[in-house]
């Protein structure tokens, strides 16, 4: 059998010099490749060369099957500006097509650019990307950093993360906002807070923050919960069904099984009165948890628990599983804890949404359940893991030491491994 080679498609990395600022292996490159993919704005920049463009979605599962279809061209490339690794297109392309598949030139970073234009160093620093995050799960980070970059977002301005930074005490940081860096009209402007708060800048800017000398932090509001296995009742629930909230132990054993790394973004489906979405938002304080409950009485509990439990990352969707999942973004991880009658329809839909590498747990109280999600999760992923949860929990009565029983239930796991290409 013969084995055809594929070609690999180089993410190259691009400022606003455009090709003057490249070396001469990434002119050759460019120069060379029959299909270049990119955002406009870069393409405008790459005008005079031979190669095919193509403008990229901006909607990332319609980005990735232009790049599948770019790497059956001989010799592919993306452009990218900045560094394509540094909150770039790359780590999102290698984690769902696999490294093998591209090469990556990196260029300067506008975060790199920012730090030395303002002479500090950034090996030290928070750094993040504003858009599409929760405002509080950033200012808590801030709070205690001694440096902050920050890339700005439409909605998160330079001058609104001034004002909500006073609005909570944090008034002890010397601001630099750096605009247009590497173009000819790059400005940078260095302000106290207040200051900044009134002033307006390009929407091409980086965000850096210093603290000023021997200045301690404002203490935040400290929290009264656990990371996760808060107890049952910490949570509000709607009283004729208590016991159907999952309860702490297993909610310990299915968030370890998760694998929720702080960026991640989650699937409740089934969410009550929201106790594994609002622990899962503690676990995925950079990342969004989407809770999918069908009642709006419920919606209300999940809210009132999010508040509670201060996680700005928790967003209730009113919905019935599998018809809402078509509008959310795809998971890095779901949890299934309500399937209603139709549950091969919705753990399947959440198992193809699921991104390559993603973790998939379903917790159910009935044997039928336990049989039925089984076929279903070892048909579409192979291997499944299984736990039978029984938990007796000691209670203290009249001086001595007794085991008071929790409902039995069951969770399956199944990890979806990268499928690769058809």
């Amino acid at each position: 059998m013969v084995t055809v080679e594929r070609s690999r498609l180089v993410i190259l990395g691009i400022d606003e010099e455009g090709l003057g600022g490249l070396t001469d292996r990434a002119r050759r490159i460019l120069a060379d490749a029959d299909v270049i993919v990119g955002a406009a704005p870069i393409l405008a920049l790459l005008e005079s060369l031979p190669g095919r463009k193509v403008v990229l979605e901006p909607e990332m599962s319609k980005a990735l099957e232009q790049v599948k279809e770019a790497l059956r061209a001989r010799q592919p490339v993306l452009v990218s500006s900045g560094d394509p690794l540094f909150y770039g297109v790359a780590r999102y392309l290698c984690d769902r097509l696999g490294k093998d598949c591209f090469e990556i030139l990196p260029h300067v970073s506008s975060m790199q650019l920012a730090f030395a234009r303002v002479k500090e160093s950034w090996e030290d620093a928070y750094l993040t990307n504003l858009a599409g995050r929760p405002i509080e799960a950033v200012l808590d980070r801030i709070r205690t950093a001694e440096k902050v970059g920050l890339f700005s977002s439409d909605e998160l301005t330079p001058p609104r993360v001034a004002r909500e930074l006073l609005q909570r005490g944090i008034d002890y940081f010397r601001a630099y906002v750096c605009e247009n860096l590497g173009s000819p009209d790059e400005r940078v402007t260095q302000a106290e807070l207040a200051d900044l708060a009134a002033l307006e800048f390009n929407a091409l800017n980086v965000l850096i923050l210093v603290r000023k000398p021997n200045r301690p932090d404002r203490a935040s509001r400290a929290s009264r919960h656990r990371l996760f296995g808060n107890p049952d009742e910490a949570f509000a629930q709607t009283k004729p069904r208590r016991c159907l909230v999952t309860q702490a132990e297993v909610r310990a054993v299915a968030l370890a099984q998760l694998d929720i790394r702080a960026t991640s973004t989650v699937w409740d489906i089934g969410a009550g009165s929201g106790s594994v979405a609002i622990e899962a938002a503690q676990l995925a304080y950079q990342g969004m948890v989407y809770a999918i409950e069908p009642e709006p009485a419920d919606i209300a509990l999940i809210q009132a628990n999010a508040e509670s439990f201060g996680v700005p990352n928790v967003r209730p969707v009113l919905g019935r599983a599998p018809e809402v999942l078509a509008s959310l973004p795809e998971p890095d991880a779901v949890f299934v804890g309500g399937t209603g009658r139709q549950p091969d329809h919705v753990i399947t839909a959440a198992y193809h949404r699921l991104c390559p590498g993603g973790n998939l747990v379903v917790n159910v109280a009935t044997v039928e359940g336990l049989a039925s999600s089984y076929q279903i999760l070892k048909g579409l992923a192979g291997g499944v893991r299984v736990w039978n949860l029984g938990i007796w929990r000691g209670i203290e009565q009249m001086e001595r030491l007794r085991f008071e029983a929790v409902p039995p239930t069951f969770l399956l796991a199944v990890n979806k491994q990268d499928e690769g290409d058809d």
